[in-house]
């Protein structure tokens, strides 16, 4: 005879239980790393505020990329329907410069050239490291793992408005005109989660597939923490790769 604790252990979660199992995760989101907390608090200087935006270009452009894999893997037509407008949010189309383009002007905002920010000449190799496993993931695993590896955009809208609310007072210096991307994001975050969240709540539904998807969350996690220990190494201890390395300069 099973245990109580094996049975429950093997006992789907209800879809409320399972929902906020996948809410809670939000301990884990990057807006606690401590890089973040300071520089939501406006404990950054300028230059960890300009590594942060180069350094988050790159995994901006990796998330067209990240959702075209998951069409790509995807059978069910009307979910392509719905995910590819994420596609289209980034990479824009007739009328609209789309998230990318919205970055690169919070770069030029804070002050980088528009042309630093494209050649991704401070993107951080742990950053890179970071973003790219993300993309393999994308494209190598079961479409709808990769559809629940999405869901950190539960915890997103409310970094955005903190930002929209906060910088203008904590970074005067910043060009408010930079903040176009936060305001976007708002409305296209809260969309894409009702989908993603609706995808997984009915198809991971044993408990098994449920645990799996926690798995493939926490993993979209420490991507994203990972970033951070980058830049906070770089940017605010002073010491980005190589830093030390005897001729690390003038390394070709």
């Amino acid at each position: 005879m099973a245990s109580a604790t094996g049975s429950d252990s093997l006992t789907p979660l209800s879809r409320e239980e399972f929902e906020a199992r996948l809410r809670g995760m939000e301990r884990f989101y990057h807006i606690h790393h401590p890089f973040h907390v300071a520089m939501n608090e406006g404990g950054l200087d300028a230059d960890a505020v300009r590594g942060w935006v180069a350094n988050r270009f790159y995994y901006q452009i990796q998330i067209p990329r990240k959702d075209a894999a998951i069409i790509a893997n995807c059978p069910d037509q009307h979910v392509r329907r719905k995910w590819i407008r994420r596609i289209l949010d980034h990479d824009g189309g007739e009328g609209d410069e789309g998230g990318i383009e919205a970055w690169i002007r919070l770069g030029q905002a804070v002050g980088l050239e528009r042309e630093e920010i494209i050649d991704l000449r401070h993107v951080l190799p742990g950053v890179r490291f970071a973003v790219d496993a993300y993309l393999r993931f994308a494209q190598t695993a079961p479409w709808k793992e990769a559809a629940a590896s999405s869901l950190t955009e539960l915890f997103a809208p409310g970094i955005h408005q903190k930002r929209l609310d906060n910088w203008p007072t904590l970074y005067p210096w910043i060009d408010e005109g930079g903040y176009d991307y936060f305001r976007r994001r708002l409305g296209e975050a809260r969309r894409d989660v009702e989908h993603g969240l609706a995808i997984t709540l009915d198809d991971f539904d044993t408990r098994a597939l449920q645990n799996r998807a926690i798995e493939v969350l926490q993993f979209k996690l420490d991507i994203l923490w990972s970033m951070l220990d980058a830049m906070w190494m770089a940017y605010v201890e002073k010491r980005p790769p190589y830093a030390g390395c005897p001729d690390a300069d003038a390394a070709s």
